[in-house]
C-alpha cells in the first residue's frame, strides 16, 4: 500500500492532469457498480454495465502505469506533458464514449448500425490508434536511452512495451471481423466478468494479457531484482525467460481462440 501511495504522490506531482484522469477513471467504475446494481438492462448476454466497469478499471491501470513509467525516461518537462497530456485525454474520451453507449443500451465496440454510432466507433478507433503510435514511440525510447532504473527493469519495460503493442494488434484482429468471438456470435455463455466465451474462440483473452504485460512483466523484473540476490546478467536471463514465457502463453490463447475453442469450455 505505501508503494502505491508513492507512484500516485509522484504521478501528481509529474502530471497532475493524468493524475486526475486516474482518479475519473476509478470513480466511473464506481458509478459502473452502482449501476451494476440498479438496471438490470442485458446485452449481449450481460448487464449493460459490465463492459464500462472493466474498461473503466482497466483503463486507469494503464494510464497509471504509463504515467509512473514515464517518469523513468530522461525526456524534458515538454514532451513529458505533451505524452501525459495526449494520453489521458485520448483515453478520457474512450471511456466517456464506452459508458455513453453503456447507458443508452447499445454497443460501443462494432456498432455501425446507424450513422451516429458509427461514428462514435470510428473515433474510438482513432483515439486508440493514437495511444498504439504512442507504445511504438516508448519501445524506440525504450532502447534508445538509459532510464532511471536497473538494467533489469528497463529490459522488463522494453519487453512489456513490445507486448502490449502485440495485443493492440489483436484488438485490430476484433476490428477487422467486426466481432470477438470466433466460430459464434458474440454473447451467450461466458466466463463471470470477463464475460470471455465459454463456448467457442474469443479473441479478447489475449488481447487482455497483451495490453497487462507493461505492468506483468516489469512488476516481476522489480520483484526479481529484490529479492534475488545474484548478478544483472542472471536476472535479465530471468526476465527474458518470463517474457517469453507470457508473450508464449498469449500467443497459444490467440491460436485457441482463431480456432474456435474457449479458453475454459463449460
Amino acid at each position: 500500500m505505501k508503494t502505491l501511495n508513492q507512484v500516485f504522490n509522484t504521478i501528481k506531482k509529474s502530471s497532475p492532469i493524468l493524475y486526475w484522469v486516474v482518479i475519473i477513471h476509478f470513480i466511473f467504475a464506481i458509478i459502473c457498480l452502482i449501476g451494476l446494481a440498479i438496471d438490470d438492462r442485458i446485452l449481449l448476454g450481460i448487464n449493460v454495465w459490465i463492459k464500462p466497469l472493466k474498461f473503466s478499471i482497466s483503463g486507469g491501470i494503464y494510464i497509471l502505469t504509463l504515467g509512473f513509467l514515464t517518469t523513468l525516461y530522461p525526456f524534458s518537462k515538454r514532451k513529458k506533458n505533451i505524452i501525459t497530456i495526449i494520453v489521458s485525454i485520448t483515453l478520457l474520451i474512450e471511456i466517456v464514449i464506452i459508458i455513453y453507449q453503456a447507458a443508452r443500451g447499445v454497443q460501443s465496440h462494432y456498432n455501425i448500425s446507424n450513422p451516429f454510432d458509427g461514428i462514435l466507433f470510428a473515433a474510438m478507433g482513432i483515439l486508440i490508434a493514437i495511444n498504439v503510435v504512442i507504445m511504438v514511440l516508448f519501445i524506440f525510447e525504450t532502447i534508445r536511452l538509459k532510464l532511471d532504473t536497473s538494467k533489469t527493469v528497463q529490459w522488463a519495460i522494453l519487453l512489456g512495451w513490445i507486448i502490449v503493442v502485440i495485443g493492440s494488434w489483436i484488438g485490430g484482429q476484433m476490428i477487422s471481423q467486426m466481432a470477438h468471438n470466433v466460430g459464434v456470435a458474440d454473447g451467450g455463455a461466458g466466463l463471470p466478468l470477463v464475460n470471455w466465451s465459454t463456448t467457442a474462440g474469443d479473441l479478447r483473452v489475449a488481447h487482455f494479457f497483451g495490453l497487462h504485460a507493461i505492468q506483468v512483466i516489469p512488476l516481476f523484473a522489480f520483484w526479481v531484482s529484490k529479492k534475488w540476490n545474484t548478478n544483472t546478467r542472471n536476472q535479465l536471463i530471468a526476465v527474458t525467460v518470463f517474457g517469453l514465457l507470457y508473450a508464449g502463453w498469449i500467443g497459444h490463447t490467440f491460436y485457441q481462440a482463431k480456432q474456435g475453442i474457449a479458453l475454459i469450455q463449460l
